[in-house]
């Protein structure tokens, strides 16, 4: 991965992301489906200049739905759950 934009595609805001960063420190990333741990940290870091200290990682496959009388598959992709070290937060994600 060359940039840091290849590799986080989006922030996942969601009311149980939500309540995971105002409480845990944690905030959730759509990643590219090849980025790896070490890449998605050094991502986070260049991007919203914080310290990480844990990454984890998830598949969340995609689901079946119907479009008229077809079934169609979305696609699967990669969720990234990053923990910040104590006293850090990304300004991103909090409420105005």
């Amino acid at each position: 991965m060359n940039s840091v934009y290849e590799v986080i595609k989006r922030p996942v805001i969601s009311e149980k992301s939500t309540a995971l960063a105002e409480v845990g420190g944690k905030y959730a990333f759509e990643v590219d489906i090849k980025a790896n741990k070490f890449e998605i940290k050094d991502a986070v870091q260049k991007m919203f200049n914080v310290k990480v200290r844990e990454v984890r990682t998830m598949i969340v496959h995609g689901k079946m739905k119907r479009a008229g009388q077809f079934m169609a598959k979305r696609p699967n992709w990669k969720k990234a759950l990053v923990t910040l070290t104590e006293g850090q937060k990304i300004e991103f994600f909090q409420a105005k």
